[in-house]
């Protein structure tokens, strides 16, 4: 899941505080699931908009549509009959919605309503990690199925570094050292040695240093 958070409604007025018609959109995705852009959010964010007009002496509408997804062109397209009536549109979807609508209408000013942050999951309720780094090629099953790229903040392959101590990470008391985590679960499951096995380095010309990606299914293009 990607994983986002709302920006300071400051921020946000001070974007659109110069239009007279603004249009939230948001997501049924991602962000919904992590609270911060969904329709009921679509409506929060709209609503301390008109406040913040309001507070300002500024006349300003502001209109609310949710999208299935704003990563999809077909869902995107939904919007096409009623984007143009507005000077501004603000996106509360990761960062692809606000692209994906600026590519699509190119007319209009797309502002960011959200930071996105990472790829990862809660762990409990309103409490979300970081777990994927998105590289391209996934070799967690050489590490007991444990990401140490996304959650070693060295991104070490042949960890632990010396700087870990008592299981947590130099970094922060509050950080596990997810080596200490990998070798304790290699150890309990009677595979440490596989740790010693050697192996290749890992393939990064699949990962972003490589420039923007593209993942094409042959099977699914038209």
């Amino acid at each position: 899941m990607i994983v986002a958070e709302q920006k300071p409604i400051k921020e946000v007025w001070e974007m659109v505080k110069d239009y007279e018609k603004v249009l939230v959109i948001g997501c049924k995705g991602c962000v919904t699931v992590c609270n911060v852009g969904g329709a009921k959010e679509v409506g929060v964010l709209a609503s301390l908009l008109r406040i913040a007009a309001n507070k300002n002496g500024k006349t300003m509408e502001v209109g609310e549509a949710t999208l299935e997804r704003q990563c999809d062109p077909e869902y995107i397209e939904e919007v096409r009959d009623i984007i143009g009536e507005y000077d501004a549109v603000v996106s509360i979807a990761c960062g692809v919605g606000p692209q994906f609508l600026s590519e699509r209408y190119p007319q209009s000013r797309i502002f960011p309503g959200l930071n996105t942050k990472f790829m990862g999951g809660a762990i409990e309720h309103g409490v979300w990690s970081e777990r994927c780094a998105g590289c391209g090629t996934c070799v967690v099953h050489y590490f007991g199925g444990l990401c140490p790229i996304a959650r070693c903040s060295k991104s070490l392959l042949n960890g632990p570094c010396g700087g870990s101590s008592g299981g947590k990470c130099e970094i922060s008391k509050e950080v596990d050292c997810i080596w200490d985590l990998i070798v304790r679960k290699l150890m309990e499951q009677g595979r440490l040695d596989e740790l010693r096995q050697f192996r290749p380095p890992k393939d990064w010309t699949t990962a972003r240093d490589g420039g923007p990606r593209t993942m094409i299914r042959e099977e699914l293009v038209k």
